[in-house]
Formats: C-alpha cells, structure tokens, sequence
C-alpha cells in the first residue's frame, strides 16, 4: 500500500502517516539505516512505474542518503520530499522558527496548564497556524489534521501531546528537548533541584537563578548538553514562564520524566 501512496502526484495526510509507519518498522520515530535504504529504492521504483520524474526534492534527497548507510530522517524531513496536500507540517515550520516561539506557542495553546495539548487545544493551534500561513481550510480538512497530528506524534496512544512529543515537529538542530530527554529525573530529584536553585524560596526560578541550574547541569552532562548552548536553553525554557516567573510546574516539562 505504501508503494502505491508513493506513486501519488498528491498524498493526502493520513497517507503520509500511513507511509512514514511502513518505513519506520522498529517504532523510533525515525527512517534510518535499512530502512531508509528501502524506501530510497522504493521511491524511485514507485515513481518510474508511475511514469513520473522525480522532484527536484526527491533527487537531491536520494543524492544524499543512496549511499548514506548511517543516515536518518524523521517525518518533518520527510513532509519536504513527498507531495503531500495542504502541507501543515511545513506550514509549522515557517511559523515557528525557533524552540523560543515553539514554547511561547506551547503555552498558549495549553490553555488548561495541564502540561499536554490535548485535541481541542490542538484543533485551536492548527486552525491559527493554517491562518497564519493564510491557507484555506474547512472543519473537515481541520478534524483530518488534528487526528492526522494525533496519529504521528502520540507516542504512547493517550489522546494528547506532551512537550517532548509536540516538539518532533522541530527540526533535530533546533529542538533541543531532545537533549534534554538524556538528563530528565525523577519527580523526587526535581523537586530536590527546585528547592536547591529556587534561592529565595519564593515557588518560581528567575532567570538568574535557571542560568545557575543550567551551567550546573551542562557541567555535569557535558557529553549530552552543550555548555555554549545555555543561552539557546535558557530562552526557550524562560518561554514557558509567566511574566519572567518559572514555575515548577513549567520547568518539570523540561526536567521530570514523564512516567514517574
């Protein structure tokens, strides 16, 4: 079914969900090694039986990765290659450039402050972004979309997107929740740093006192987190603050493991 989605001129949305799945067999989120391999090879099979030339996009992406045994992409670099309709993935991309407005984002649309975008905050991000990337839209192509963002990101099938899920819509260089999955602790541990750096004992972090926490913990993890990179954290995270005030409801996004 796969092959036949990819000799598509156009791929709706829940076909390219339908695609990234088939190629990303072990459930990573990502195509990498074998995997990328095939589908490399099964793209231009697909499009030559379909009698239809590769894309510009498509040549350069098998340019890159014909031959690049250790290569990887997750479903953002893969919306760029296919043809698929009403492309929001990339509408997202143009609309939240950086992990700073992607977390100003974040705390918007989770209106609830419950630390996960559920459906109807979600339906309410896309509708904005399409708007903003003034594109035509109608409830039915909105309810696809949410349930299509659903079905890609929801890595543990309970209806909502936390922070580290929602952020795979990021680039890999520019998201970097990712490293920070390398240093999460428990609920314990977090509390037990909170208090630490929390220095005046007054419930939230200022952004003196979240400098002081992330130069310790790029010390302690220099092989996961990036010492020059501070800043680049500390922005994206102070994103998340009510009015310069980081509550720790709001850093335990970053710091605490979901599953504690």
């Amino acid at each position: 079914m796969a092959n036949a989605y990819l000799q598509g001129v156009e791929i709706s949305a829940s076909q390219f969900l339908d695609i990234f799945h088939h190629y990303d067999n072990d459930g990573n989120g990502y195509i990498e090694g074998k995997e990328l391999q095939n589908f490399v090879k099964e793209l231009q099979q697909a499009r030559k039986q379909a009698g239809l030339e590769l894309t510009e996009q498509m040549k350069a992406f098998v340019q890159e990765y014909e031959q690049n045994a250790d290569g990887k992409i997750g479903i953002v670099e893969l919306v760029q290659i296919l043809p698929t309709e009403e492309n929001f993935l990339l509408y997202f991309r143009q609309q939240l450039k950086s992990c700073a407005e992607f977390m100003q984002a974040w705390r918007n649309y989770d209106a609830d402050h419950s630390g996960y975008i559920e459906a109807d905050e979600l339906k309410n991000f896309l509708k904005d972004l399409l708007r903003k990337a003034g594109k035509q839209y109608d409830d039915k192509k909105l309810d696809e979309y949410t349930c299509t963002t659903l079905k890609m990101f929801d890595s543990n099938n309970d209806g909502k997107l936390c922070l580290a899920e929602m952020a795979r819509l990021l680039p890999d260089q520019e998201n970097f929740l990712l490293r920070f999955q390398g240093v999460k602790m428990t609920k314990k541990e977090f509390n037990k740093i909170f208090e630490l750096y929390d220095q005046d004992g007054n419930g939230y972090m200022d952004e003196n006192e979240l400098d002081a926490l992330l130069k310790d913990l790029c010390e302690k993890n220099n092989k996961v987190l990036d010492p020059s990179k501070i800043p680049t954290y500390k922005n994206a995270i102070m994103a998340l603050s009510d009015g310069g005030k980081l509550y720790r409801t709001e850093l335990a996004l970053v710091l605490c493991a979901d599953d504690d």
